[in-house]
């Protein structure tokens, strides 16, 4: 499959497969033992299926852990974060709609890596 882009990230990778105007589609790669970061988006929602691996979910400040074939839905303005305590790579889809997609959307309340 050919994706529109790729991004690689301190946690792993993400790849766009479809970016709409009413919607944004992405495949995320988490590598073993790291987490992305605690955050929200004032724009949009997004809901994740879980594909491969095990994912440990925040959610306003609830730990949910999500198998494959599994969803969870992340409301507008939600406190989340997804990381993966496994061996094996998480990997997960990401179903984001609203009024805006763009990664200046993130909010993030706490980062491993420093971004603001």
């Amino acid at each position: 499959m050919k994706f529109k882009e790729k991004e690689n990230r301190p946690w792993g990778l993400f790849y766009v497969i479809c970016n709409e105007e009413k919607y944004k589609l992405k495949k995320i790669e988490v590598n073993p033992g790291k987490k992305l970061s605690y955050q929200y988006h004032n724009k949009r929602s997004e809901v994740w299926t879980i594909i491969e691996g095990v994912a440990t979910i925040t959610l306003n400040g609830e730990t949910i852990v999500k198998y494959p074939g599994e969803s969870i839905n992340i409301p507008l303005r939600a406190k989340h974060r997804v990381q993966n305590d496994s061996d094996d790579i998480l990997v997960f889809i990401e179903v984001q709609t609203g009024t805006y997609f763009g990664e200046d959307d993130i909010v993030r309340i706490e980062d491993d890596y420093n971004r603001k």
